[in-house]
């Protein structure tokens, strides 16, 4: 018979890939069997999806086989509870950063070419306009397109001390990305774990101040990034972006039901490219379907936030760095609206 304590200083040599410190710390052995050498461990993760599970099990089995006697490892996995994450977030997290009192928005699609970094940046604009001190976190560390939008491409943070970022800001708006950091002609090519350690340092080292809103532009899927804001920022919110494209609203229901999963808040969902207006006869041409931003919400329970056409001014603006809410009316009318519909679904 294996001796229980040698078991558990094993398993106290095998870290958690994303927060870097050990099984035992961070109270994610649930329980310990064994029998003529037969080792079960039960193990609680902050999501089941957790991409790292499968490393986490090898070194398990790899550490705990060292020990004499030991013949077979099983792993099983179990979800921690709301109250576990909790606390295991708030020990692990070290951040100079009161998040209080800030309504954390994540905008996401699941799927690339939809245009939410468009809708994060002129949104940002909306509730600063509504009176809101707002921050945007440009979370797409590899496809970063903010500093194009918001103008501020050739600009660069600065840095207090060893580890203190101050952002960048633009028409009164914080923010941060990754391409104001990098050289923009050299691709990054980095794996997940990188990229979500990169997104908890801009989100505990980079001194945001007081906000209201904080919003985060995320990338395309539902990997780390995703998961690692579902995992680390309590109370936070998420808006699903989609265009009237079928497939494109089935990837953002995938993201919808990763939420959904996770216990994360769905604010609502915003169609993007919903029709274009002819400039000769006035009439809507639906180029790329009908209906399946209300019907992607209907779906997940949540409301329709709101409609933003097929326009060449928003197309012309963003390249440009010209935010279109700022220059064009019709553009502004439509995300005013936007911005008063999230304010009024947080009451």
């Amino acid at each position: 018979m294996l001796d229980k304590n040698e078991i558990y200083k094993a398993l106290a040599k095998v870290n958690d890939p994303e927060l870097n410190r050990n099984l035992a710390e961070l109270n994610m052995i649930k329980e310990v069997t064994e029998e003529q050498g037969n080792i079960n461990v039960v193990l609680s993760l902050t999501v089941m999806g957790c991409p790292m599970k499968n490393k986490i099990e090898n070194d398990v089995v790899d550490e705990l086989m060292k020990l004499d006697g030991a013949k077979n490892v099983t792993v099983k996995f179990v979800e921690m509870t709301n109250e576990e994450k909790k606390k295991l977030f708030s020990d692990n997290k070290k951040t100079i950063n009161d998040f209080k009192n800030t309504v954390i928005l994540a905008i996401g699609s699941g799927k690339g070419g939809v245009g939410k970094s468009t809708i994060t940046a002129n949104i940002s604009i909306a509730l600063s306009r509504l009176g809101f001190k707002v921050g945007v976190l440009d979370a797409d560390i590899l496809g970063y397109s903010i500093p194009q939008i918001m103008g501020i491409k050739d600009q660069r943070p600065k840095v207090i001390g060893e580890n203190i970022i101050i952002p960048i800001e633009k028409f009164g708006i914080k923010i941060i990305s990754m391409g104001n950091l990098v050289d923009d002609e050299k691709p990054l090519i980095w794996r997940g774990p990188i990229l979500a350690g990169i997104f908890t340092q801009f989100l505990n080292e980079v001194s945001w101040g007081k906000l209201d809103f904080l919003l985060l532009d995320l990338p395309p899927g539902t990997g780390d990034i995703p998961l690692s804001i579902m995992q680390q920022v309590n109370d936070s919110k998420f808006i699903i972006v989609t265009t009237p494209q079928i497939t494109a609203k089935d990837v953002a229901r995938r993201l919808g039901y990763m939420a959904q999963r996770t216990n994360t808040k769905i604010l609502g969902v915003i169609e993007n490219m919903s029709y274009f207006v002819c400039d000769k006869c006035g009439e809507k041409h639906y180029i790329f379907g009908k209906g399946e931003g209300l019907n992607l919400s209907k779906e997940l329970g949540v409301d329709l936030l709101g409609e933003v056409p097929l326009l060449k001014e928003i197309r012309e603006g963003s390249d440009k760095g010209k935010l279109p809410i700022l220059k064009y009316k019709e553009v502004e009318r439509i995300y005013m609206n936007i911005g008063e519909n999230i304010v009024n679904h947080l009451k």
